[in-house]
């Protein structure tokens, strides 16, 4: 790579010669002074984060591997969620598979979707999304393959979300599987998690089954469970050791305020399309911020992203919800920021939440509000390198290397967002920038 020909015309050639793919001075005078013989051990990486980052509370323990508290309740934690994660391609037509699943566990994926239907003879249990042309793949495949990958990227819990069109005896019949599969893995609440759920830390290495646990799917079998405005008035501990699960309220958001209520002594689950949130947040921003701060919201795509696109994570995570559920087999610049933001933590797949969104007893944030400027964030961009490995070097320019500039954001609550570009360096592959860019 030091010396690149480009062919002007018919008859001319010019040559470019390549810069070293080098370290800037300051950056190698860092790494030398926090490093030894090449290698940056535990602590030097401790004193670098402590002293050149500013991240002064950070431990050996941080250093080494997860920096964020995992001990709170996970009503505390943004939580990587997969929406439908069985399907290859599109809502309509693609196959169904535990491939998917197992690529978003190995990513860190920690909250899987199944849609659970009888199969063609109704005496067993098959995974698709209903009433489309997806092809199906059986229940017992998905489960054994969430078991043996469920934990290869992060040993904090898996949630499995299962959307339940079975009958009580198919119902019964999943219990089981669904015990004997995971065994000892399975988290089995009991009532004192009404009140609070448990933390991360508290559930490593253990699956949770969302929707209804198996002892509920056992008592089906007998009694079809209805869960209407007749529960109001009942001890839900037996029957739903989670909390109770609001619906998707399909009324005027501004007929009825209780799904928004917080209960001192039990914890809630609510589900709202991306529809739904973005006209509640019009008037209910701080409620639902409030909301989350003890309860579990779940955002998942509207019905007519038939392509498997997604939509802006941001909203639901300024506003507190824990799983903004995404199709991982989709694209774009929304999966993009999913990807991102989960990347922190140690890619653990769990991302505490900052802490005004928890601040609780007094004036709750609302995510429209301009605040004052407590930090700004300085980000000096030095080099770019690795681009000639994977594209021809006429992929750009037929004439000449390309041109790079690098462009650097911030994604968050409105006043925050802001883009900023470095200068455009001309005809180099490895562009060395060396330029300071700050949010304010």
């Amino acid at each position: 790579m030091s010396k690149q020909t480009y062919r002007v015309c018919f008859c001319f050639r010019r040559r470019f010669r390549m810069a070293a793919a080098e370290a800037p001075a300051d950056i190698k005078a860092i790494f030398d002074e926090y490093s030894e013989n090449g290698v940056m051990s535990v602590d030097q990486m401790r004193r670098f984060l402590v002293e050149v980052q500013r991240e002064e509370n950070t431990t050996l323990e941080d250093a080494q591997a997860v920096h964020h508290d995992m001990n709170a309740p996970l009503s505390h934690y943004f939580i990587y969620t997969g929406h439908n994660s069985y399907l290859t391609g599109n809502q309509l037509s693609s196959d169904c598979s535990d491939v998917p699943i197992i690529k978003a566990l190995h990513n860190g994926v920690r909250v899987i979707e199944l849609d659970i239907w009888p199969n063609s003879t109704k005496d067993n249990i098959n995974v698709l999304h209903g009433r489309t042309l997806t092809t199906p793949v059986e229940l017992i495949k998905c489960l054994r393959s969430i078991k043996e990958h469920a934990f290869t990227a992060s040993e904090y819990p898996v949630v499995i979300t299962l959307e339940d069109h079975l009958t009580p005896d198919l119902q019964a019949k999943t219990a089981e599987m669904i015990t004997q599969t995971f065994g000892d893995m399975l988290f089995s609440p009991g009532p004192e998690c009404l009140c609070e759920f448990p933390s991360p830390e508290s559930l490593k290495k253990r699956v949770i089954i969302s929707t209804k646990p198996p002892k509920e799917y056992l008592h089906a079998k007998d009694v079809k469970i209805q869960e209407s405005d007749s529960n109001k008035g009942k001890d839900l501990t037996k029957e739903e050791p989670w909390g109770r699960e609001i619906k998707s309220f399909k009324v005027g958001i501004d007929e009825n305020k209780d799904w928004l209520r917080v209960d001192p002594d039990k914890v809630r689950r609510l589900s709202l399309s991306e529809q739904e949130l973005e006209k509640a947040v019009v008037t209910y921003a701080k409620d639902i911020v409030r909301f989350t701060q003890k309860n579990l919201l779940r955002v998942y795509p509207k019905g007519t992203r038939v392509d498997s696109s997604n939509y802006n994570p941001l909203i639901g995570w300024m506003h507190g919800a824990q799983m903004v559920a995404f199709n991982m087999q989709g694209y774009g610049r929304s999966l993009w920021l999913m990807h991102g933001m989960f990347k922190a933590n140690g890619g653990c797949g769990y991302i505490k939440k900052p802490d005004l969104l928890l601040k609780s007893g007094g004036e709750v944030f609302d995510p429209k509000f301009t605040l004052p400027v407590k930090t700004t964030l300085r980000v000096t961009v030095y080099m770019g390198e690795g681009w000639y490995y994977d594209f021809r070097h006429t992929h750009f320019d037929t004439y000449s290397p390309p041109d790079f500039y690098a462009r650097v954001g911030i994604a968050g609550v409105p006043a925050d967002v802001v883009m900023k570009k470095t200068k455009t360096l001309e005809d180099n592959w490895i562009p060395n920038w060396d330029e300071v860019l700050s949010s304010h």
